[in-house]
Formats: structure tokens, sequence, C-alpha cells
């Protein structure tokens, strides 16, 4: 089933307003999700605030509301309710007259927690935009940013791949094969729509741009995180009341640089600066025109569920071989570890000094050469179980992912799930959205293809539909928390590219 509305609009001059409203929640205003504990955020109030942020559209009478949200989703996961977004639309159809399939709501995917009351906060950001609408000219650009982000697949030299996360430790170094083609495949683009009031200043600035806004603030605490501060950045170069908007991109497999950096306290605040001020750098050469057109595509994709029990029957094989393979060792932590200094700190003689072993050697004993020999075999084999049980680990937080998603897919009917893309362009600006979270290379791609010079594209937007990854990367289901976190089936891919060309060339 496939509905669709097309609308394009042109007229001289378009109207703009934008309004911006703090969310900012606590520790209670979490929802309890104990899947998703790294959602969660410590009571501490953090360094920065959340903001919800609408940008009011007006083209030959007709509004389009875009509006951003520093939260970790619309809807599913975190702390704003499945409600959300129908109640939004709704209230903004009654109130003020915006049709529901003509407001766009993007989470940036940070990991903050909001008020409670984000509804009616998020209504009333539409509300005082709408009051301040005035002509705007409208100018597109692309910004550069390649140092704050990294691809966080890595291939393994047994076929399979990883992720890097915090929730479980990576596999050993020696297990990763250096030649793999995703190490390093990130989108440094930053994609730029700038409005300027007729009568001078810029008033709004969305920027786009393709990374998990998860690195924290030291200390813990509720923050907008990266995406937060380089919106802070923007609205303070820019000035006059500007407004900043960033569309979080395609950035599923996307991590800010050395996230699991154990040295130094997490810090988002440099990384989003830099994001900020390379957005700046960008949007000053930008000239704006007095002519603009609003056009809007909303169409709606059938997603194939995934039968994810083949999938749940290997990993538990594959956990009981791996607890088969643990073996009895004498050491315990305790042991381990001196023990493990000795004989780093000096290979050739860590029992005990040099003179000893000479003189054993010159009495014709080797006593300590053999304890050196029994002692690596148990070093040896403490370590490896080590290896075993961070693996057990790794698979029973994907094991759980995927039998979350196979209890979702068999309780709910059918074999597909309805989605919602939209394709919104103004002037030569053209945004596609969609709800999950898109591995980078799928944003690429739609990139190329697109009939569009200006074409950016964004995840985690009217709603929340998990991770949905590559065909590839679909081949690793269990292996890493994209293709873990996932209700799709493996054939999705070319579905969603597909429709995403045909709205972008309906613009």
């Amino acid at each position: 089933m496939e509905s669709a509305t097309v609308r394009a609009v042109t007229q001289s001059q378009l109207q703009a307003g934008t309004a911006r409203v703090d969310i900012t929640g606590s520790s209670t205003d979490q929802i309890d999700d104990p899947l998703y504990a790294a959602v969660h955020t410590a009571p501490d109030p953090g360094t920065d605030r959340l903001y919800v942020r609408a940008l009011v559209l007006l083209d030959k009478g007709e509004y389009t509301a875009l509006i951003t949200v520093d939260a970790v989703a619309i809807g599913e996961i975190g702390s704003i309710s499945n409600e959300y977004l129908p109640d939004v639309r709704v209230t903004l159809q009654q109130e003020l007259g915006i049709q529901p399939r003509h407001v766009i709501i993007n989470a940036s995917h940070c990991h903050g927690v909001v008020c409670a009351d984000v509804e009616s906060r998020t209504v009333q950001a539409v509300r005082e935009a709408m009051k301040g609408v005035v002509p705007v000219t409208v100018g597109v650009g692309r910004g550069y940013e390649d140092g704050i982000m990294e691809n966080r697949r890595m291939m393994l030299r047994n076929g399979r791949e990883a992720d890097v996360r915090r929730a479980y430790s990576l596999p050993a170094d020696d297990e990763i094969d250096p030649t793999t083609d995703t190490a390093g495949l990130v989108d440094p683009e930053i994609g730029i729509l700038r409005l300027d009031r007729a009568q001078g200043g810029t008033l709004a600035l969305v920027f786009n741009f393709a990374c998990h806004p998860i690195q924290g603030v030291p200390g813990g605490g509720n923050t907008a995180d990266l995406s937060g501060f380089a919106a802070q950045v923007i609205e303070n170069g820019l000035g006059q009341g500007a407004v900043a908007l960033f569309v979080q991109g395609c950035a599923a497999d996307i991590n800010p640089l050395r996230y699991r950096d154990i040295d130094t306290p997490p810090d988002a605040e440099p990384m989003g600066r830099r994001l900020g001020l390379s957005t700046l750098r960008a949007a000053q050469e930008i000239r704006c025109e007095a002519e603009g057109a609003v056009q809007l595509v909303d169409e709606s994709i059938a997603l194939p569920k995934a039968d994810l029990a083949p999938f749940i029957e290997a990993l538990k094989t594959e956990q009981t071989r791996l607890l088969q393979a643990l073996q009895p060792t004498s050491l315990n932590l305790k042991s381990f570890i001196p023990l493990q200094i000795k004989y780093s700190l000096s290979p050739q003689y860590p029992s005990f000094d040099a003179h000893a072993y000479l003189h054993e050697e010159k009495m014709g004993r080797t006593n300590l050469r053999h304890l050196d020999e029994t002692n690596r075999a148990r070093l040896d084999q403490y370590c490896k179980n080590v290896y075993i049980m961070e693996e057990l680990t790794r698979l029973g937080v994907n094991l759980g992912l995927l039998r979350m998603h196979h209890s979702r897919n068999c309780d709910s009917a059918g074999s597909t799930v309805e989605a919602e893309m939209t394709g919104l362009r103004v002037g030569s600006f053209a945004l596609l959205t969609f709800a999950g979270e898109l591995p980078v290379a799928m944003g690429l791609n739609v990139k190329r293809s697109s009939p569009h010079d200006y074409t950016f594209v964004a995840g985690v937007t009217n709603g929340y539909l998990y991770y949905t990854p590559t065909d590839e990367q679909l081949r690793n289901r269990g292996g890493a928390q994209e293709d873990s976190d996932c209700f799709v089936a493996a054939g999705w891919q070319k579905l969603f590219e597909d429709k995403a060309l045909a709205i972008l060339q309906k613009l």
C-alpha cells in the first residue's frame, strides 16, 4: 500500500520563521528502557541545554515545518514517547492549520533526556516561529569536516564484522583484518541551507551531517552532545537571533573519533565547536537569492520484516561452542596480573634475576626454564579464556537485540512494516528523510544517484525504525549492532534506494 502527496509552489519571495525552546529534562523524565541502557543519562544536569528548534516555511499560503529535536529518537527508545509524533502533528493541524505530512521532525540522535512536556514545547516552538514569519532569501552550499568522526565497523580475519561500542570490548588486535574496505569510510560533507531575512541578517541555518552525537561530556550528565555544541557555535557566530537546525545524516555506522578513549574524560564540546566552525566557514561563502520555491513529496514504503529465528539459533549454537572452549587454569585475576607483568617486563629471565638462570645452566639444571614454560602456558590459556568471555559478551548483547526484534516481528501482523519517506526541496536544497538509522554508504549512494546537485539525506526522522543496514552488513547478522538491532530483511536496500530516487525525481 502506498500513499503520496506532491505539492509544488513557486513565488518571488519565500517566507520563513524560526524559534528555539529549551526541552532539557532530568533523570526522572527518562523512559525506562533496559535494552538501551546507554541512552540513560546521569542525574547531573550537564554542561549545556537541549532544544527543540522549529523552521516554518510559508510558500503560496502553504506552511511546512522542519523541526529538530535534541533527542535520541522520535519514539521507540529514549525519553520521547511513541505518541509524540502523531500528537504534535494533530495539534499543529488543529491549532495552526499545518498538514500532518508537512511536519518533518528530525532527532539529532544525541542520548540526552528531554522534559516530560516536550510535545507542548514543540508546538510552542512552531507557534512562535509562525508568529515571526518574514520574507527570506535562499542559499545552498556544502561544508567539509573529516576530523571528528570514524567508521565503527571492522572486518575480522574470520570474515565476520565487529563494531566499536562502549557496550562491550573490542576483538583482539590480531583478529582485525587491516585491509577492510569500510575502514575510513565516512561522509565529510556538511549540507547547508541558509535563509537570510530580506531586510538583512541570517534567520536560519540548516546543517546536515553524519555522525553519532554520543561522545558525552566530562562528569557525565545531560547533553545535546557535539551537534548541540555545533549549533551553539553557529548561532553565536551568526548572531542577530539566527537559529541553527542540525539535521542528522546517515550515521548508523559513524562514531565520534576515538569514541572509546579511556585515558581522558569524554568531551563532545571540542568536536562540536569544530563542526560548527567548519559549517560557519562554508556558510560565509553562500550567496542567497531572492527566488525561492518549496516542494514536498511524502510517500510510504513497505519494509520487509526478517525471519530472525535462524540467526538466533546460530548465535545460541556459537554461544555453546564458546562456553565449551573455556578451559580450566590455575590462575585467577589476582595471580594473572603480576605474572603477566613479570613475563612482559623480562621475557628472557621472568622468574628471577639473570644470574640465577645462568647458574642453573652451569649446573646442568633447567628448573627455572621449566617453570617459565609452565607459566607461559597458564598465561596463554588465561588470555584465551578472557578473549572467549569478551566474545561471549558481544554475542550476548547482539543476541538480546535479535530476540527483541524477533518478538516484535512476530507480535505485529503482516510481513512488512510501513515507513514514511519525505523529500523536501527549498530552492536548490533537496533533503530526503527516513525514520531508520541509515549507514553512511547508503547516504552516499542516494547522493550519487540524485538528479539534484545539492542532495542531502537524513535518518532518524518522523519516527524511529532502529538500524537499517546495507544488504552487505545484513550478511553479518548478529556480529555488530547495526545488523542485530534491526528488523528489516535482506533486499530492503534496493527498495529504499529506488524509492529515494523516485522521490528526488519528483522534486
